[in-house]
């Protein structure tokens, strides 16, 4: 089981680096998603850094925690993450979305880690209530996250997924939404808009806890508060901003699926010092 932190200053220092690589990889595709990677780097981090329990040397070990990352999408991020924590080693990330890798555009379950193909968006929390039940079943413990897009939670399946969870009080549920409020075609507020976001989450039955996407420290405390939450599910509102780090990318949906050419990751990586 990799070694977990709660050393906030750590962690920055891990999310600095590994939003270079996701720049990086995207740059040598040639194609990628910078924005929503970029966006859930500390999530990810303080997921895979902080709470989860896994073994990233047996990646199949049926007690670990689950994390299904329904904005597949982001792969660059998570690829980079899992990477970073074990998973495979980080040489393979320069043959991402390249000819025969593992590493698709979209998570895919052929890369140690990722529990569950997506693209297709809205059917992440689904799945997670399927693992949730199935974990109540067998009398396991371990807990089920799933991470979703702000854009995304525009799909009915995504509520009609938020019923069942509440219904079912699986207290071993959590959902993340990475909040950039920027989707691909321009702001979600103009395109479909979700406010009030957190009374949505708790008319259906949900622990609702906002948070700064970006601060370790408000992270880690909603993810402690999830684990001690009785009786229904969780959801973390984690308020971030689309291509943060670089200035030029940060909250414009013209970078939500564009790689940066030569010049725009230098000028990137001369900002993330």
């Amino acid at each position: 089981m990799t070694e977990k932190k709660s050393d906030v200053k750590a962690l920055q220092e891990i999310a600095l680096e590994l939003r270079k690589n996701i720049l990086q990889v995207i740059n040598s595709a040639k194609s990628g998603h910078p924005g929503g990677s970029l966006s859930a780097v500390e999530i990810l981090i303080s997921l895979y850094g902080y709470k989860m329990n896994y073994k990233s040397t047996d990646p199949n070990w049926e007690d670990r925690d689950r994390l299904i990352i329904s904005k597949g999408h982001a792969s660059p991020a998570v690829y980079t993450v899992l990477s970073h924590f074990g998973y495979f080693p980080k040489e393979e990330l320069s043959t991402f979305r390249k000819l025969g890798t593992r590493l698709q555009g979209h998570v895919h379950r052929k890369v140690p880690g990722v529990e569950l193909n997506t693209g297709s968006l809205g059917h992440g929390l689904s799945v997670a209530n399927g693992l949730a039940l199935g974990a109540r079943m067998r009398n396991k413990d371990f807990k089920i996250y799933c991470l979703m897009g702000d854009g995304e939670i525009q799909e009915g399946s995504v509520w009609e997924a938020a019923m069942t969870a509440a219904h079912f009080k699986l207290n071993n549920v959590c959902a993340i939404v990475d909040y950039n409020k920027v989707q691909e075609n321009g702001l979600i507020s103009d395109i479909m808009g979700l406010e009030p976001l957190a009374e949505k989450w708790k008319s259906f039955g949900w622990e609702v806890i906002n948070v700064n996407g970006h601060d370790f420290n408000e992270l880690i405390k909603a993810l402690d508060q999830f684990v001690d939450t009785k009786e229904k599910p969780t959801v973390i509102i984690a308020n971030t901003i689309k291509g943060k780090g670089v200035s030029f990318m940060e909250n414009k949906c013209q970078w939500h699926g564009k790689a940066p050419n030569d010049e725009q990751l230098k000028e990137a990586l001369s900002e993330l010092r």
